[in-house]
C-alpha cells in the first residue's frame, strides 16, 4: 500500500486566525493518536503573494488509516459541538483539501 498525504492550503481571514489554529491543533492532538499517523506539518505563510496563508499537512502509513482517522475527528467535533462547515463559511475560511499518494521515484 502506498502512503497517503492529506494536503490542506487554507486562506484564513485574519479575524478568524486564533480561533482557526485553536481548532487545528486540537484535530491534528488526534489524529497523531491515529494507527497509521507518520507525521505532520501546521504551516502559516510569511511571504509572497499566495492567496493561501495556512497549510496543514498529515502524513499516512497507507491510505486506508485516512477513514479511522477521519472517523476520530469526526467524534472530536460531535463530542465538542463543532461543526467544521459553519465554522468556515462563517468565518470566511476557504479550504482546498486533497489527498495525494507517494509516488514512486
Amino acid at each position: 500500500m502506498r502512503a497517503g498525504v492529506v494536503l490542506e492550503p487554507i486562506a484564513v481571514p485574519e479575524a478568524a486566525r486564533e480561533r482557526f489554529w485553536e481548532r487545528v491543533r486540537s484535530t491534528h492532538a488526534v489524529l497523531r493518536q491515529q494507527p497509521g499517523f507518520l507525521d505532520d506539518m501546521l504551516l502559516e505563510q510569511h511571504s509572497g503573494p499566495g492567496r493561501f496563508n495556512a497549510v496543514t499537512v498529515v502524513r499516512w502509513a497507507s491510505e486506508d488509516a485516512l477513514a479511522g482517522a477521519k472517523a476520530a475527528v469526526d467524534e472530536l467535533h460531535r463530542a465538542d459541538g463543532f461543526r467544521p462547515a459553519e465554522f468556515f463559511r462563517d468565518a470566511g475560511i476557504e479550504a482546498d483539501v486533497a489527498n495525494y499518494v507517494d509516488l514512486p521515484r
